[in-house]
């Protein structure tokens, strides 16, 4: 299996190469400027070069805040270059895989009752704010291009490569010793070791369609806060406060969890709880 990896300064991206290169998977990994991925022209050169048998979409545009006002940057990144991904794969007979996120739905509290174990892969998708919702669109191009695709939605992605919830307040705990953590907001880590991990295995596996991948299990970010903390014996007072503390440029969901149902029937996949998931993430950094 050869791979062609997009955004591979990402976050992710950077997970995929360091899995592939401790298991011996034949790939090539591209970033700007090495890979323009909104480009056609700069696709289609890198496709003939690399002979892929699959493209790992790690490319993305996740500035929440900025795409409210970067909403044609947003687009471009997230829709119009996955668009062309998704059509190129077609034309070339090339397994894609593409990460999506849980902004694509509503994130509405009285869902939480309706799904307790968190959004199915077929709920109605509705964001709330332009990052979700060019998320949605290139989720949309994906499934209408008729290419062969994983869809794979993650929430709040946490991994050693690149910056995230754990090591910013690992960071901020070391310059004061009170914060303030939102606790109206529910969902569930997903990290970055896992995702990389279990994609090998649905690829591996011949999987398709739309997959949702996190943790196991549901906290706020003040309870993920507070456990970082607890487990690295940092002492440090934390205040749990109400959405509206802080107010962002985007619309955050007030409930994201991606429920790990379906996902955890394909044979081979290993999920975690988050607490365990991240015991081994702050073992890593």
């Amino acid at each position: 299996m050869k791979l062609l990896i997009t955004g591979a300064n990402g976050q992710l991206g950077q997970e995929w190469v360091s899995f592939c290169n401790a298991k011996g998977i034949s790939y090539e990994a591209f970033d700007l400027p090495g890979l323009d991925i909104t480009n056609t022209g700069s696709l289609k050169s890198k496709i003939r070069q690399v002979q892929p048998d699959a493209i790992i979409n790690c490319a993305a545009y996740t500035r929440v805040d900025e795409a409210e006002i970067q909403k044609e940057k947003s687009e471009r990144i997230n829709a119009e270059a996955v668009h062309i991904l998704a059509s190129l794969c077609k034309e070339n007979s090339i397994k894609l895989v593409h990460y999506s996120t849980d902004y694509v739905f509503s994130g509405d509290i009285n869902d939480r009752l309706q799904f307790p174990n968190g959004y199915p892969e077929t709920h109605t998708t509705s964001p709330i704010n332009q990052y979700g919702y060019s998320k949605w669109l290139g989720e949309k191009s994906i499934i209408e291009s008729g290419c062969d695709y994983l869809l794979i939605r993650v929430s709040w992605l946490c991994g050693k490569h690149g910056s995230n919830f754990v090591k910013t307040m690992l960071t901020l705990s070391s310059q004061r010793n009170e914060l303030t953590v939102v606790n109206d907001q529910f969902g569930s880590p997903t990290f970055a070791d896992n995702v990389v991990e279990n994609s090998v295995v649905l690829l591996e596996t011949g999987q398709n369609g739309v997959f949702h991948l996190s943790s196991l299990g549901i906290c706020t970010w003040y309870d993920f806060a507070s456990e970082i903390f607890s487990r690295q014996g940092i002492d440090v007072t934390v205040n749990p406060v109400d959405s509206s503390a802080f107010p962002t440029q985007a619309k955050r969901p007030a409930f994201s969890k991606l429920s790990t149902q379906k996902i955890a029937t394909i044979n081979g996949v290993t999920l975690a709880g988050w607490k365990e998931g991240l015991q081994q993430l702050l073992k890593t950094l």
